[in-house]
């Protein structure tokens, strides 16, 4: 039986008092972002899996489990030299930058000023005595101030912008951990595939190998007389067809090691310089054990939406914050005279305060329309990040189906080999004493190989299955909300780890 749950989606950057304390004496936190529901159905364990099945304990390394050391070497450096991977993560840095910039706006701004002014003033129509000349003025001044200007952030609106930034940041920190969990499962997937490639190719050496022995048989019994025109061509054909399949399989082989390389970011080059991938493993055994309630913390790509959707929170906070008054402070200090040397003369001292409260009125409806556009993207994230988390569940459902199914599948293609085989060689053995036609060797030959390459196939993508489902499941089980996170995708129930927790990054 399934029991239906509601997720909730919580952003917890909560502020000291609940929105009620001040800051710097007048300014006001912004509130949580209240929680948004998403109807998502979560069952106590996935269908695909019986209860009793073994289950192994995810790992953060969990390319170690196919046991290749090679392939951890390879893992290991691409994650250091692949570009899209350097590229995410200086889009972290950027992120990063622009909340230091939107958390610059809280604190006052100040500016040092030294002007110099020199000017000469007519004074038409006043006669100057014993002259026809013009009464003329010219007057230097001098000066240095500083300048001092701040917003107060009576209703949090400054506060709100520089915690969706934040959250910005942490929802690029949870892409980066996605990217590098996407490479490290690219780069598995590309190593499985040169493996089966080679293997592949070597079982065409040995069929082409294996036709043209059987065409060099056949052309002796013609050129004797006891074979037909008819065995020759069959055979003829049947070993250009298997050359051709040869040269398909190096095309093959040669494409998958230059996919290695440009995953570390290296002219594609081959061989590939980091070792050639010998042989297909066996899958691990036991699955990685986890519940359906536990994906949302671990999966980066639903991290990221937990964190785009607490920004879209406090952007919606921003804006309603704008339709009230803003409260501007202004002051300068400094020195001012017509001699350069008089700025360092405390009685030539000079300063000024302002103080500006600004109440919007009317601006053609641009305020309204923004907190209906902050509403609106609030609901289609929410509505994006619902779609995203039953993707994500049924990315998991779907990789533990292929795993029994695939080991099924590879069991019966194990006997159709044995068998096809055996069927080969009798029917090889039946031509040769004249018992059987040429066309049901072929037809065994091609029954024989067509076994082999579907069991190599299925054997490399039993270990994609279990690749996907590492990547299904979110990597190991380091949580990617940090040692300081700003948000939790709780579910409603008890047995849920993540469930009446809370965190806060405000300050």
């Amino acid at each position: 039986m399934i029991r239906h749950e509601t997720v909730t989606v919580r952003s917890l950057l909560i502020a000291a008092g609940l929105g009620s304390s001040l800051l710097l004496g007048g300014c006001v936190s912004p509130s949580p972002p209240e929680p948004v529901e998403l109807d998502v159905d979560l069952p106590d364990s996935w269908t695909a899996t019986d209860a009793g099945a073994p289950a192994s304990e995810p790992s953060d390394r969990w390319w170690s489990e196919f046991g290749d050391p090679r392939l951890d070497l390879l893992i290991e450096e691409v994650l250091v030299a692949n570009n899209d991977l350097a590229a995410a993560g200086a889009r972290v840095d950027a992120a990063a930058a622009e909340a230091r910039i939107a958390g610059a706006d809280l604190w006052p701004q100040a500016g040092v000023a030294v002007d110099g002014n020199r000017g000469r003033r007519n004074f038409i129509g006043l006669p100057i005595p014993g002259s026809s000349g013009v009464l003329s003025s010219t007057s230097t001044s001098v000066g240095a101030s500083l300048n001092v200007s701040w917003e107060v952030d009576l209703w949090g609106r400054l506060r709100a912008r520089r915690n969706a930034v934040g959250a910005g940041v942490e929802a690029a920190e949870a892409d980066l951990a996605g990217a590098r969990l996407s490479l490290a499962g690219q780069t598995t997937k590309a190593w499985f595939a040169a493996a089966e490639a080679r293997l592949q190719l070597e079982l065409a050496e040995e069929t082409v190998a294996s036709r043209t022995t059987t065409r060099e048989r056949i052309r002796r019994r013609y050129e004797l007389g006891t074979r037909g025109a008819l065995d020759l061509r069959l055979a003829i054909a049947n070993q250009s067809r298997a050359a051709a399949a040869l040269a398909a399989r190096k095309r093959q082989l040669d494409a998958t090691e230059r996919q290695l390389q440009l995953l570390l970011s290296r002219y594609p080059s081959r061989p590939a310089t980091q070792g050639e991938a010998s042989g297909l493993p066996e899958p691990p055994s036991g699955l990685p054990a986890l519940l359906p309630a536990q994906l949302i913390a671990r999966r980066p790509d639903l991290a990221a939406f937990d964190r785009r959707l607490a920004a879209a929170g406090f952007n919606l906070h921003e804006a309603r914050a704008a339709l009230y008054p803003r409260l501007s402070l202004t002051g300068s200090t400094g020195r001012l005279s017509s001699d350069v040397e008089d700025l360092l003369d405390s009685d030539f001292s000079v300063w000024s305060l302002a103080a500006n409260l600004l109440q919007p009125v009317f601006q053609g409806g641009r305020l309204r329309a923004g907190v209906d556009l902050a509403e609106a993207r609030q609901r289609e994230l929410a509505e994006r990040y619902a779609q995203t988390l039953l993707n994500a569940l049924a990315e998991v459902e779907l990789a533990l189906v292929a795993e029994q199914t695939l080991a099924e599948e590879e069991d019966a293609l194990r006997a159709t080999v044995e068998q096809s085989l055996a069927a080969q060689e009798l029917a090889e053995d039946r031509y040769a004493a004249g018992l059987i036609d040429f066309l049901t060797v072929l037809e065994s030959q091609r029954d024989a190989t067509q076994a082999q390459v579907a069991l190599l196939l299925v054997q490399r993508r039993r270990l994609d299955a279990r690749v996907d489902l590492h990547l299904a499941l979110g990597g190991g089980t380091t949580d990617l909300r940090g040692p300081s996170p700003a948000g939790v995708v709780a579910v409603s129930t008890a047995s849920n780890p993540l469930a009446d927790e809370s965190y806060s990054n405000d300050e």
